[in-house]
């Protein structure tokens, strides 16, 4: 993410880039990012919901959100893994502006999935980085090949070609980037991600391929578990 969100992006937009090094709590406390926020009046943050599950874990009231002036912050977006509801429910409940769930891979290099704010903001349905961008033709795909329906769940694939701003290949292994993604399905680039597409069109990331348990021919997705024990009061984060 580094090269699109620190280099290309900001310097395209024209936009001054704050990159935080530490860590959300303990530098000295779950308030790093509200004093950074406030010092350098930062208009959008960027980060993964485990940086927001630390904070939540030490500060689950926000209590350390109260000591700084963030109101110059207007979105939050989060990337990198799997926002499940309750952390974006906690944040919204505690920033009150709008956290913004996104989907991509390093090698895609753009998101895959997201909410277009600048162009069109779009319902936020907790769980899901929202629709396809243009140029992504995402599919739920069975361990056949075959297409699944609405809300079931599978692997993810995306029917190529990939669009721009995508990699071709890889550094003098072109055999081994055919071998890595485009093998499995012909046609298909292979994310090795597992999740489902709703009837709104709305993409759900549950999980990688490889953390999908099958129990008598029930497809049962690791990240589905972890939705559910983390809307437990008493949990902070289900490892």
């Amino acid at each position: 993410m580094g090269h699109s969100y620190i280099v290309y992006g900001p310097l395209l937009q024209g936009c001054t880039t704050i990159l935080f090094e530490g860590k959300p709590v303990g530098t000295p406390d779950a308030g790093t990012f509200w004093r950074v926020i406030e010092e350098h009046k930062v208009s959008t943050l960027f980060t993964a919901p485990t940086a927001l599950r630390a904070i939540k874990k030490q500060d689950p009231g926000g209590k350390h959100l109260e000591l700084y002036d963030i109101s110059s912050l207007k979105t939050l977006f989060l990337a990198g893994e799997r926002a499940a509801p309750d952390t974006i429910q906690w944040a919204e409940s505690k920033l009150y502006v709008p956290v913004i769930d996104n989907w991509w891979q390093t090698e895609t290099g753009w998101p895959i999935a997201s909410n277009p704010m600048e162009i069109e903001k779009l319902p936020v349905k907790y769980g899901s980085p929202c629709l396809a961008m243009p140029g992504y033709d995402v599919q739920i795909l069975a361990e056949d090949g075959t297409e699944l329906g609405p809300n079931e769940l599978g692997a993810i694939w995306i029917k190529l070609p990939l669009p721009p701003g995508c990699l071709p290949t890889l550094w003098k292994k072109n055999e081994r980037f055919k071998e890595s993604y485009l093998s499995t399905f012909p046609g298909y680039y292979e994310t090795a991600d597992a999740g489902f597409i709703d009837d709104d069109g709305y993409i759900s990331i549950m999980s990688r391929t490889d953390d999908i348990i099958n129990v008598a021919g029930h497809r049962l997705s690791t990240g589905g578990m972890e939705e559910v024990l983390s809307a437990h009061q008493d949990v902070a984060e289900p490892c």
